[in-house]
């Protein structure tokens, strides 16, 4: 099965639900007008798109009916795929190498095995990549990373629990250098209890690539877990008060039937969905594709 195949089967539960949900809300109005757009409104809000991004979508929705001279709501389903692929379409999401990536997200919601589905993606398209086991306070982390290493065939820099994670990271960008890695991929800040140590961390760890590596591009990814919700949004508006987010690695797409969440997520946060997780399988994580996602969405 092609890449496009496994999104869309992913994208199952979601599809059926939320295509279905806006379908029976244009087959119900044969002409557009505020009862149609009062019910479109409360549907996107009950499929997890969030009452920001539900506005947005709507206010686009009404400029484009008035502008394309639309009268029946049979049309708006192609008007609707476009403003959500804009809505979720960002610039400068490409990686330049050498690049960090600092990867971080509470407990549970795969941060680890997203770590290690990215090397393996990486590394298929024929990048070097080591990765840095610095979340060094959650018991097991280091060797939970250290498997998916083996299974990714990539390197791991790591030391034992406890270790000091931005000591870590210093000995994995010198190895990455003198390697000619593409990209260091970072386990870190597995925990947000206390946002100012997890500041005070990530903080650290910025000082030393700023230092070490400053020639390196680098992002932050936060892992969140689509089957949470709007829980998704509320750890997302946490972890970007505490680090500057690059863009949110969606998990577990698969398993929920309210994938409007990724428009939450961007439209709330301004931030790109970059990847998504459509399996528990090693190449089961994707690079995220606005108009893909929408047209899957919708159809």
């Amino acid at each position: 099965m092609n890449i496009f195949g496994k999104i869309r089967d992913g994208l199952k539960k979601t599809r059926d639900s939320v295509s279905a949900m806006v379908g029976d809300v244009i087959s119900s109005f044969s002409k557009i007008d505020e009862d149609f757009y009062e019910e479109l409104e409360e549907t996107l809000i009950l499929c997890d798109i969030g009452v920001s991004a539900t506005q947005r979508i709507i206010e686009e929705l009404r400029l484009k009916v008035k502008a394309d001279k639309i009268t029946e709501t049979a049309g708006v389903k192609k008007q609707l795929i476009e403003i959500i692929a804009d809505l979720l379409t960002f610039d400068d999401v490409a990686i330049e190498e050498p690049c960090i990536v600092l990867v971080v997200g509470v407990n549970g919601v795969g941060k680890t095995t997203s770590i290690g589905k990215l090397a393996k993606l990486f590394k298929e398209d024929g990048k070097k990549v080591y990765l840095a086991a610095a979340d060094t306070f959650r018991a097991a982390a280091v060797e939970q990373l250290s498997e998916w290493g083996a299974r990714a065939n990539v390197k791991v820099i790591k030391y034992g629990q406890g270790a000091d994670p931005a000591a870590v990271v210093y000995d994995a960008i010198d190895s990455a250098k003198h390697n000619n890695v593409d990209l260091l991929i970072c386990d870190t800040a597995g925990r947000l209890h206390n946002k100012k140590n997890l500041m005070n961390e990530l903080s650290k760890i910025n000082r030393v690539i700023d230092k070490s590596y400053s020639e390196a591009s680098k992002k932050t990814y936060l892992v969140v877990d689509a089957t949470t919700g709007q829980n998704a949004v509320v750890q997302a508006k946490e972890f970007s008060e505490a680090a500057d987010l690059s863009g949110v690695i969606l998990t577990k797409l698969d398993g929920t039937a309210k994938g409007g969440i990724v428009c939450a997520i961007s439209a709330e946060l301004n931030l790109p969905v970059v990847f998504v997780g459509v399996g528990e399988a090693i190449d089961d994580l994707h690079p995220f594709d606005a108009q893909e996602f929408a047209a899957n969405l919708l159809e």
